[in-house]
């Protein structure tokens, strides 16, 4: 295969994170949950491997005529936000006026985040909360806290988005890497895992799933308190 032909078949598995966001909004409307939780991690697991292959192969020299940037910040969109706030407000978790709030705060919020050029930092972290509703909403259904702590954490991770916070990139930051990269993997296994069981209150997932959270939530504002030697 010519190395044309790779850069041309990253794109294409790029792509296909649009099917897996499609087969997730089928499982929302249907409220089938952890179905569509299942199919978000696979379309974040597309989202962490496309960005390295893109690299290696060099996309944007090999397969100029697509913009690679352009078709992952679309299905991000979709898979990170779109979705994930559809969910928030159908599930329940947050009744009456607080579910019109946070969507129309989540999806205002996070198109603004997600124009702007200086969202990313020098040492390729995020420059603020990065949108990453996906995740947020997924801890959110596996502990089901009480409604005014969800409105909260919504309030203040959109807050969060355009402050002087950093927030790590596991693959791209290279400071922790050794730890980050792997954390966010158990993330992603974890999550899955806890979808598979139907978020059961007593499955192990759960736990896992808070201890990489936080550590993934933290870690970025933790390289700033910390200087490096």
């Amino acid at each position: 295969m010519t190395l044309r032909m790779k850069a041309l078949s990253v794109h294409l598995f790029t792509a296909t994170g649009a099917v897996f966001a499609m087969l997730a909004m089928l499982a929302a409307v249907e409220e089938k949950w952890s179905l569509m939780f299942l199919w978000l991690v696979v379309a974040l697991i597309v989202d962490g491997i496309d960005g390295p292959l893109a690299r290696r192969y060099q996309v944007k020299t090999n397969a100029p005529e697509f913009d690679g940037v352009l078709m992952d910040l679309i299905i991000d969109y979709l898979t990170y936000v779109f979705i994930p706030a559809y969910a928030l407000f159908k599930s329940g978790l947050l009744p009456g006026w607080t579910g019109w709030l946070a969507i129309i705060v989540i999806t205002f919020a996070s198109v603004v985040y997600f124009a702007d050029t200086r969202m990313k930092t020098k040492d390729n972290s995020f420059a603020g909360f990065p949108g990453c509703w996906n995740m947020v909403v997924l801890v959110l259904f596996a502990i089901s806290p009480n409604f005014y702590v969800i409105l909260a954490l919504v309030v203040l991770f959109s807050v969060g988005m355009f402050l002087n916070l950093k927030f790590i990139h596991p693959v791209r930051t290279e400071r922790w890497r050794a730890v980050s990269l792997p954390m966010a993997i158990a993330w992603t296994g974890f999550a899955g895992w806890a979808a598979w069981v139907d978020f059961h209150p007593e499955s192990w997932a759960l736990w896992g799933l808070m201890g990489s959270s936080i550590y993934l939530a933290v870690a970025g504002v933790a390289q700033q308190v910390l200087p490096e030697r």
